[in-house]
């Protein structure tokens, strides 16, 4: 039940932000952008309809043709960014000088790609969907066999290409950068926190780093047998996962244990198991 909460929470969170990124920056300045908001966009300029309502019947519909041809479980994923995006766009759009933040166009771009990004990621960290033209990229995924971040590229181009023809140069520039900077957010959202930093030594004085590493550091290591390319010795390695506040104390112990140790650095987007998504066993239990 927590965790299910959890999950609506944020996808309600991430719907919000992108409406008020919508209503504030995005309607006001003409930014040009992809999903149903670019499809509603396109349609409120040539016929004076409110926003929101159409966003709401091409979501309604994209979501149908979803959960007939991907699946309950996909619908399910799915339903509340559906149809509360519209509601929370209606909402934010009613707010008193939403519209009026800032008379900058560059300002308001970068604005939005932030919250864009941001309010997507948060929607896509909880296993979720935006919905909306997501949607048509993972039907022609099912059929086609192609990759869904093609598929979503080309959709996405295809309806900024739809405002090209009442849009001026800088505003189709402008949204450009903004898919860019949301693109971008998007990612680090929904790696935040999980992403960790990957050390591999190898080095004569394996077994006292390993021991520092384990009982100093509170960091835990595996040994790699390994066979050197010039002796052709047989010699073992020490990987560990650190997080990123850790490596300068590591790098440390290392260096002064071994100055000719050869380490490699790395940085992985994601760790599951013992002592990152479960309990650490500290080293001297494990004695």
């Amino acid at each position: 039940m927590k965790k299910n909460l959890k999950i609506v929470l944020g996808v309600l969170a991430g719907n919000a932000i992108l409406a008020l990124a919508v209503a504030a920056f995005v309607v006001p300045h003409g930014i040009i952008m992809g999903g149903a908001t670019g499809i509603g966009l396109a349609i409120t300029h040539y016929v004076s309809v409110n926003l929101s309502v159409v966003i709401f019947i091409v979501n309604a519909i994209l979501f149908v043709l979803g959960a007939f041809t991907l699946g309950r479980k996909f619908a399910l994923t799915t339903i509340i960014s559906t149809f509360v995006y519209p509601v929370f766009l209606e909402v934010a759009s009613k707010i008193p000088g939403v519209g009026s933040l800032t008379d900058n166009i560059l300002l308001a771009t970068v604005y939005a790609g932030l919250l864009l990004g941001l309010g997507i990621g948060l929607v896509v960290r909880q296993g979720a969907s935006t919905g909306g033209t997501d949607i048509l990229a993972l039907v022609l995924n099912k059929f086609l066999h192609g990759p869904v971040a093609v598929f979503m590229y080309i959709v996405d181009f295809i309806v900024l290409g739809c405002q090209i023809f009442f849009s001026g140069p800088e505003q189709i520039l402008y949204g450009i950068l903004a898919l860019m900077l949301m693109t971008m957010v998007m990612n680090r959202v929904v790696l935040f926190g999980q992403t960790q930093i990957q050390l591999f030594i190898i080095s004569e004085k394996h077994e006292e780093i390993r021991q520092r590493i384990l009982k100093d550091m509170n960091v835990g290591a595996t040994m790699v047998h390994i066979e050197t390319g010039y002796g052709k010795e047989q010699q073992k390695g020490v990987l560990c996962i650190i997080p990123h506040r850790k490596l300068y104390a590591v790098n440390d112990t290392i260096s002064r244990i071994d100055d000719k140790a050869f380490t490699t650095i790395t940085q992985i987007k994601e760790v599951k198991g013992r002592g990152f998504t479960m309990e650490r066993v500290s080293y001297q239990e494990e004695l």
